[in-house]
């Protein structure tokens, strides 16, 4: 080993710097375990001296498996989105994987530049949340090909690894819930984003019919974008300029779809809540981490955020032949819906 001389950039920089083999400097960043550990010293003092630390990315192309796991989602700003990928990065590190995130920003053609990225990094496998309805579907199934990948939040199809909440079981959770405190609720949907806003629209039918009562869907013009907020305050405060809601209760499709009904709500002087004196009542879907803070605080049905990132990490782990997880069984169509728990709070 040299004194350093010059920056050690390359792995041929180092090989020279320290005296071994290129194989054989790779062979040690690729797994230490694998030299002998009297090379493995050799290297590691020659690391500390010179600073050099290798591409990771160039490393990884040259492995025949990487250690990088992709992660797409559709929106980076969405705090459920936020908290799912935070979860998934900490299991990923903990694995000894590099959880690389990237946002198709609800755009068909950057959730496609995303996935061709993940291919020509040579990623060992991912997690995606698609966005459904605008997929590019047969360019996911042929990754799907090369590579395993567990789908969240959304399927892209029924047969496709998932791991999501059983939106059936949620929302005949929380209608029944609605339907026993007050008013039976009308339903208020989300943008066609994903696959979500029609399985949740035909959730709360079910749940009605299930009851013997009559579903009333608040039909609003809806672009296929993230702005759930606006999109929802614009058609309340439109609704409520022409006479309100069908009835005193709203069901959300989501959260973010309750926050926009209610910022309206309370700009038109309509006072929502379960108090007597209350004029409305709004109920969401999700449980996202704002949602305890509104006023009122919402009432909602929670996603198990946690346990979808985990069990969506243990699914992918055990499809690359690694059992991170003793808790973790496979269920027989790789498929897990998950049920949600009802958070009973002021707005209903």
């Amino acid at each position: 080993m040299h004194a350093v001389k010059k920056t050690i950039r390359t792995m041929e920089d180092f090989s020279a710097f320290v005296g071994l083999s290129r194989p054989t400097v790779s062979k040690y960043f690729n797994d230490p375990s694998s030299v002998r550990k009297k090379t493995r010293d050799i290297i590691e003092a020659a690391v500390k001296q010179s600073g050099f630390r290798p591409n990771i990315f160039a490393v990884n192309l040259n492995r025949r498996r990487t250690n990088i796991l992709g992660i797409i989602i559709p929106n980076s700003t969405d705090p459920f989105y936020t908290a799912l990928t935070r979860r998934i990065e900490g299991i990923a590190e903990q694995a000894g994987y590099l959880a690389f995130v990237l946002s198709s920003d609800g755009k068909p053609e950057l959730e496609e530049r995303a996935i061709e990225t993940f291919k020509s990094m040579n990623v060992a496998g991912s997690i995606i949340a698609p966005l459904g309805v605008q997929s590019h579907q047969e360019k996911l199934l042929k990754l799907g090909e090369s590579i395993p990948m567990i789908y969240v939040d959304s399927p892209l199809d029924t047969v496709s690894p998932f791991v999501g909440t059983n939106n059936r079981q949620s929302f005949q959770l929380i209608v029944d819930y609605l339907t026993r405190s007050g008013d039976a609720p009308c339903y208020f949907g989300m943008p066609p984003v994903n696959s979500n806003a029609f399985e949740r629209r035909e959730a709360y039918c079910e749940a009605m019919d299930s009851l013997k009562l009559e579903p009333r869907v608040i039909e609003v013009e809806q672009a296929a974008d993230w702005d759930f907020e606006k999109s929802a305050f614009d058609a309340t405060t439109q609704i409520l300029r022409d006479g309100g809601f069908p009835t005193r209760t709203v069901l959300c499709a989501n959260d973010r779809v309750a926050f926009g009904v209610i910022a309206a709500a309370f700009q038109a002087g309509v006072k929502v809540g379960r108090g007597e004196d209350c004029d409305l009542r709004v109920a969401g879907h999700d449980d996202q981490p704002l949602s305890r803070y509104m006023c009122p605080p919402l009432t909602t049905v929670a996603q198990n955020y946690n346990e979808i990132g985990r069990l969506a990490a243990a699914l992918l782990f055990h499809k690359l032949g690694e059992h991170q997880d003793s808790k973790f069984e496979l269920p027989a169509n790789e498929r897990i819906l998950l049920n949600a728990e009802i958070m009973l709070r002021m707005s209903a």
